[in-house]
């Protein structure tokens, strides 16, 4: 006999988006940190270790909390999930809160974790059309990734989603943010991985256009898959 799928309950997804993004952000700033102190000024060093250590953590958070909320992370990816009708529309302001409250909060755990102020706001200057097209650039890369593998095992998503992350932290020129809630924490940090929350509304627009670009392609491109 084959068992009933079961479902967590609400209050488990939002505690699994929650925690999730804290780690992810934990990760993001605080590797950010440690590369900035240890690479005696050699950006490109820094930047690589940020690269690294965002995506392994990627690939663990997916993995572990991939059974229990689908490991959104990432305000577009529940937006697009809840328009292809895979999340319920009642789930998906409890699904944004807690991403953005999260990831909030793994802002201020980096800061504590390396003596700094937890209340920051960032400075750093992230404003061009440039950055706002590799936002979209990357957002639609992303999300085009999970919709292509979602129907596969959670190993193979999982890898992919670091790999790409990864991959766009070093051919994009904003460095990927790919998620409005990632960039709405980012910039309460005056860290290496900071923006400025002036600059923060026009990447979350090209982010979101990204995103539903990649959701209209994909309809047609993997449209003939079997269901």
């Amino acid at each position: 006999m084959t068992s009933a799928l079961v479902v967590p309950s609400l209050s488990k997804r939002i505690a699994a988006e929650a925690l999730g993004s804290a780690l992810l952000l934990a990760t993001v700033v605080g590797s950010g940190i440690m590369a900035e102190r240890l690479s005696a000024g050699n950006i490109g060093v820094a930047l690589l270790a940020n690269a690294i250590a965002t995506g392994c953590a990627l690939y663990g958070l997916i993995m572990m909390f991939g059974p229990v909320s689908g490991a959104h992370f990432n305000s577009v990816v529940s937006v697009v999930m809840t328009l292809r009708r895979e999340l319920a529309w009642r789930d998906l302001p409890f699904f944004l809160v807690a991403q953005v409250v999260g990831g909030l909060a793994g802002v201020g755990l980096a800061h504590a974790m390396f003596d700094l102020p937890l209340l920051q706001h960032g400075v750093k200057v992230r404003s061009s059309p440039g950055l706002w097209i590799a936002e979209a650039v990357a957002t639609f890369g992303l999300l085009l990734t999970i919709l292509a593998l979602k129907s596969q095992a959670r190993t193979i998503v999982a890898s992919a989603v670091a790999l790409y992350i990864t991959a766009a932290y070093w051919f994009t020129a904003s460095t990927s943010f790919t998620n409005p809630a990632v960039t709405i924490a980012r910039s309460f940090t005056d860290s290496f991985s900071g923006i400025r929350l002036a600059d923060a509304p026009a990447f979350m627009a090209a982010q979101i256009i990204g995103a539903l670009l990649a959701l209209a392609l994909s309809n047609w491109l993997f449209s003939d898959r079997a269901a």
